[in-house]
């Protein structure tokens, strides 16, 4: 396993649920939730990533800009990776219910 494939396996495994309590929930629905806080977790470092950059201090330096772009870049990763797990789940369970 990579480094990147375990950082979003750890990502998802941690991230709180972002459906409402008090009700019933799918396991669909419970995924697409970890999917959903995994994506703001990485957001949050990107944002913190981009606020030492132009914070008050300036720290524009070629290493802090490439630290960015990698976060950037993992959070695209992560985001298509999310699109690809949903459909695909999707997909199978219309067509289970199909079947049905």
């Amino acid at each position: 396993m990579t480094d990147v494939t375990g950082r979003i396996l750890s990502d998802l495994s941690s991230a709180p649920s972002m459906m409402p309590t008090g009700r019933s929930r799918s396991w669909f629905e419970a995924f697409a939730g970890a999917w959903g806080s995994a994506l703001d977790n990485q957001a949050g470092k990107i944002e913190q990533q981009a606020g030492q950059i132009s914070g008050p201090d300036g720290e524009d330096r070629p290493s802090e800009i490439t630290k960015l772009t990698a976060e950037s870049m993992r959070m695209s990763f992560m985001a298509q990776s999310s699109h690809t797990s949903l459909d695909s789940i999707s997909k199978s369970l219309e067509t289970m219910a199909r079947k049905n």
